[in-house]
């Protein structure tokens, strides 16, 4: 690792590791750490009532309207039938909309060219690449679903579409709603979708590997971060700090801060999948026997390790971060380093951190 940071807060105390590259206040691409944040965004609207969560999302995303979906995964884009049920705001908030990342080789599926030509190819964000969110849902609009809304978990794109829908909703840019609502009242002052230009200095390089496993720059300081996007990605595209990310951490772990309600959180970090939405789902083979999914993030449901406290939610971004919040052992572990994971189950510098945490701490 270049650099990296860690928090551990437990029963009160809270210790920052900071080592090579990092500063205690480098601003980080959190990738898809953005999910939970803008799921408790979408559940500040549910308690003000201006979303519900089984409520149909036609009227504020007709491009979703009245779809079709694919016979069989495999089937050609022509092979489909009508959507059995329209899609709701819950099918967004536990990713079951029907739509996500298929974890498959390039050509295995003929739908997976048409998702990439359409702008959802797999791999991490592209911020500079990615037109506006009326575009975006446009061309989302033109492609059958994977399966039917709510029978099934797809990973990542249902987030992109629920910042559009908080846009579409709230009157409002994403970035502007969730500074008044959540970035605002959490003191989240490095939080965004982009970084000001007098502070790219503090902005972390951003590597990745090459297929013979050197490390190569992914995005420079000047990059795509640099300047605001026409698309702010709920699913991927938060730029953040330690400190901001515990503050919203802490959040989560202490029931609301003002921000969302006890029963909110709870609802939300709370698995909401039943077992046949799991069925054939997750990142990697075996995910769902130990993990189910809230709004947003992970929930642990089954301990085979010492870090996997049942009801541990959190979620982790591609470009090398995770957060994770146990209620139950009152610990908030915060990982933030610059280099990308290689696969979805994370480097071994992840798990021997959370190991070290948990047991450490004890």
């Amino acid at each position: 690792m270049p650099g990296l940071i860690t928090v551990v807060e437990h029963g009160g105390d809270t210790a920052m590791t900071v080592l090579g590259e990092c500063a205690p206040d480098t601003i980080f691409r959190v990738s898809s750490m953005s999910k939970p944040v803008v799921a408790a965004g979408a559940m500040v609207l549910v308690e003000d009532c201006v979303l519900r969560l089984d409520d149909p999302v036609d009227d504020l995303l007709p491009e979703l309207a009245g779809r079709r979906v694919l016979r069989e995964l495999g089937s050609e884009l022509d092979d489909t039938v009508p959507a059995e049920r329209a899609i709701t705001v819950r099918h967004l908030m536990n990713s079951t909309f029907g739509h996500g990342m298929i974890m498959a080789a390039p050509g295995t599926y003929p739908v997976q060219a048409a998702l990439a030509d359409a702008g959802f190819p797999p791999g991490p964000p592209q911020p500079a690449a990615t037109p506006g969110g009326d575009e975006v849902m446009r061309a989302l609009g033109t492609l059958p679903l994977l399966s039917q809304p709510g029978e099934r978990w797809w990973y990542n794109t249902a987030y992109d579409v629920l910042g559009v829908l908080v846009e579409r909703a709230s009157g409002q840019r994403l970035d502007d709603f969730l500074g008044e609502r959540v970035f605002g009242p959490l003191g989240m002052v490095d939080t965004g979708f982009h970084v000001p230009a007098d502070q790219l200095d503090r902005l972390a390089v951003a590597y990745s590997n090459t297929e013979s496993g050197e490390r190569a720059v992914y995005d420079p300081r000047d990059g795509q971060w640099s300047t605001p996007p026409a698309f702010q990605s709920g699913a991927g595209g938060l730029v953040s700090t330690a400190a901001d990310y515990l503050a919203f951490a802490r959040m989560l772990r202490d029931g609301g801060q003002g921000v969302l309600t006890r029963l909110s959180v709870r609802t939300m970090t709370t698995d909401q999948l039943t077992p046949r939405q799991k069925a054939g789902g997750g990142l990697v083979d075996g995910f769902f026997d130990t993990f189910g999914w809230g709004f947003g993030g992970s929930v642990v449901t089954r301990q085979d390790h010492a870090h996997k406290v049942p009801g541990r939610f959190g979620w982790e971004g591609g470009l090398g971060t995770s957060a994770q919040i146990s209620q139950a052992e009152d610990m908030i572990t915060l990982l933030f380093t610059q280099q990308a994971w290689s696969s979805p189950a994370g480097p071994k510098v992840y798990s021997d951190f959370l190991t070290s945490a948990y047991l450490v701490n004890r």
